[in-house]
């Protein structure tokens, strides 16, 4: 009898090894690398990216979601090899530093036979990527200069504060400006202030000590606002009637338009939820019996008080 029960014990746990060796053999691991949090987006981004890890593992238990941040593109560059080395990934979620650095090591997990999803930045060769995920930049243009018709009329006066001088950059500022061709309304100046609020405060300085009639600001970014929003209150020039329009859906932001703030009454939606967008479809891409190979561009939603509220996450830090 013992004979018996010491075999059926024996024979149970190879069974349940061979089981655990099984399950371990099928974990589909999908390796997801972007920048480390150095400003508020990026900080969004990273809890957006912690936020669908925990969701989609608990959705799917034989999914192993490995984030990865890097503070410069050499470490990312590093990152991304031990992805391929130590996890055997069979997927890579990449949001570059920069695009030129990152283009041969992303290939090289490409050449592995792993699927690739790009966030955001592309890569500088074309093709390398079977599924991109990014915001709209030319609609986040286009969709600010739309509002800002509504609200101003011929010989109104605007200021435009720009970014960093990038492609990102310039395909928003041009959409923006054709937009606004034939409005009527004057653009006084426009001028880099680099995504930043320091900077933004020191561009909207200058601006107001240039011009004594400014009827709104473009502002582009959500962190420029805030330096925007900083100099109209040191000047005292914040209850003229005057309004600001950012982007990219700042938690403050979107709670000040909740609350029905008037001097940055909308925002434009550029979302560091990509990421867990770029997340889901990836995990699709095993899940699904559909296709989702391609290009994904998110809209530059107008948020507003009626629909502020479906982009307000009041536990992210952006």
């Amino acid at each position: 009898m013992k004979l018996k029960t010491s075999l059926f014990v024996a024979v149970v746990t190879g069974a349940m090894a061979l089981a655990s060796t099984a399950i371990a053999q099928d974990q589909i691991k999908i390796g997801v690398s972007y920048p480390t949090p150095t400003h508020a987006w990026a900080a969004g981004m990273n809890w957006h990216a912690e936020q669908a890890e925990a969701r989609l593992e608990a959705l799917y238990p034989d999914v192993d979601l490995i984030l990865v941040n890097s503070p410069d593109p050499g470490a990312q560059a590093s990152a991304i090899e031990d992805l391929v080395s130590v996890h055997q990934i069979d997927a890579l979620v990449v949001l570059p530093f920069e695009s030129e650095p990152l283009t041969d090591p992303v290939l090289n997990v490409k050449k592995t036979g792993a699927l690739i999803t790009v966030v955001d930045r592309g890569l500088s060769l074309p093709g390398i990527e079977d599924i991109y995920v990014a915001g709209n930049n030319p609609e986040l243009g286009r969709v600010s200069a739309q509002y800002m018709k509504t609200r101003l009329k011929e010989g109104d006066n605007i200021v435009v504060l720009r970014g960093i001088p990038t492609i990102i950059d310039n395909e928003r500022f041009d959409a923006f400006m054709a937009e606004m061709e034939g409005s009527g309304v004057n653009i006084l100046d426009h001028k880099h202030a680099n995504w930043n609020r320091d900077d933004g405060f020191e561009v909207m300085q200058d601006f107001l000590s240039r011009f004594p009639d400014i009827d709104a600001v473009w502002a582009q970014d959500d962190d420029i606002a805030i330096g925007v929003v900083a100099a109209l209150k040191q000047a005292g020039r914040d209850g003229d009637g005057m309004f600001v329009v950012g982007g990219a859906g700042m938690k403050e932001t979107i709670k000040g338009i909740m609350d029905g703030e008037t001097l940055v009454p909308v925002d434009v939606l550029y979302p560091p939820a990509m990421i867990a967008t770029a997340m889901d479809v990836t995990v699709a891409a095993f899940k699904s019996n559909g296709p989702v190979s391609g290009r994904y561009i998110l809209g530059a939603t107008l948020i507003t008080p009626e629909n502020a509220a479906s982009f307000y996450f009041p536990d992210s830090p952006f």
